[in-house]
């Protein structure tokens, strides 16, 4: 199917919630969990939605009529997942949410770039996931993808720098998730120097959970040694509040 036959009405949406208040910092939204992920990364806990073929409970004309219901009462959606921009429907979908006078929020982990950058000026906020280091991708997603999720990074920093001090800037968070016995906990001081050398000034470091995840990743923290673990996590937390950045969250599990 070609991109101008898609409508919002082609979106996969696996289910929203109503009101939220974390998953778009200083903002009430909405968010909605949009179905299908390339991407198996270990810590994953919405495994029930990496499945592009599952079966989706919410049409695009039942949350539009939900929407329509909250118009003035709620500053924004947020288009989440799986990985929103794998829908060629993203755009459309964002386009209509726009029109009924609601700002547009994203979360993605930069799997496809040539859709990030289709849909990222209609978006007023992005928390984007940057994984590792672009060579550290393949133990943390199962595949060697990093490049794409860095340049959606790139894309992201330069629509920042072009409607810096506009009526409508871009804002945004990096987010970096770190767990023990990970390359990318040994890797952090370097994913933090080349964030910061690109320009990220808001960034969050965030705990893996063992809730939710698969059985593989349960299992394998049961060999954790938790007491040097969070030793190694106040060094990361340091790390993070001393690398400059103007707003640097620390979310632990």
């Amino acid at each position: 199917m070609r991109t101008s036959q898609v409508s919002a009405s082609d979106l996969a949406i696996a289910g929203y919630v109503p009101l939220s208040t974390i998953d778009w910092p200083g903002a009430l939204c909405a968010s909605v969990f949009l179905q299908g992920c390339p991407w198996q990364c270990v810590y994953c806990q919405n495994t029930e939605l990496m499945d592009p073929r599952a079966n989706t409970s919410v049409t695009w004309e039942e949350l539009r009529a939900f929407l329509k219901r909250r118009q003035g009462l709620l500053d924004g959606v947020v288009f989440s997942g799986g990985e929103a921009t794998r829908q060629l429907a993203l755009g459309p979908a964002i386009r209509a949410t726009r029109e009924l006078g609601f700002r547009i929020g994203l979360h993605s982990a930069g799997a496809y770039p040539a859709r990030f950058a289709e849909v990222i000026s209609d978006v007023d906020w992005i928390g984007l996931d940057i994984k590792a280091m672009p060579d550290g991708y393949q133990p943390i997603i199962g595949a060697d993808a990093g490049a794409k999720a860095w340049q959606c990074l790139d894309l992201m920093m330069a629509e920042v720098c072009a409607r810096a001090g506009t009526d409508r800037p871009l804002t945004y968070e990096v987010r970096t998730t770190v767990y023990p016995d990970s390359s990318v906990a040994r890797d952090l001081p370097r994913i933090v120097g080349e964030l910061a050398a690109r320009g990220v000034e808001n960034f969050a470091l965030q705990e893996a959970r063992e809730r939710g995840t698969s059985q593989q990743f349960q299992e394998q923290a049961r060999s954790w040694d938790l007491q040097a673990w969070r030793e190694t996590w106040a060094q990361l937390v340091s790390v993070v509040e001393n690398s400059g950045f103007t707003s640097a969250v620390i979310r632990p599990a």
